[in-house]
């Protein structure tokens, strides 16, 4: 079986010591993921990542991609840029969005194939 945490984290934390600098960093990690994984627990952003993980998208692109209203495509790109899931770029008065991260693009594409991927 693969492990997850690395030996030294395994051995640290099984030690009778206070609290580590490992478990502290993984702490702080867990802390982390939790916030990314909030950032993506609602269907409207993980399907605006999902477009976006294809490729840069204008807002009105990706509200007619969506059928939504301006309003709320607009809402969950803001939660993305707040948590720098997402990068903007103006071109004129049209913004496009992209992608923040290729960590973020492989992530999506695990999701992707666990739950949307036609077997």
């Amino acid at each position: 079986m693969t492990r997850i945490l690395d030996n030294d984290v395994i051995e640290a934390l099984e030690s009778d010591r206070d609290i580590s600098p490992e478990l502290t960093r993984m702490m702080q990690r867990a802390r982390d993921a939790s916030d990314f994984l909030k950032a993506l627990a609602h269907e409207n952003r993980l399907l605006l990542l999902c477009l976006l993980a294809e490729r840069e998208r204008s807002v009105t692109e990706l509200e007619e991609l969506l059928s939504l209203r301006q309003t709320t495509v607009s809402q969950q790109l803001a939660r993305l840029r707040l948590d720098d899931l997402v990068t903007t770029r103006r071109d004129g008065r049209t913004v496009y969005y992209s992608l923040a991260d290729e960590r973020l693009k492989q992530f999506i594409r695990v999701i992707y194939d666990m739950f949307c991927k036609v077997p």
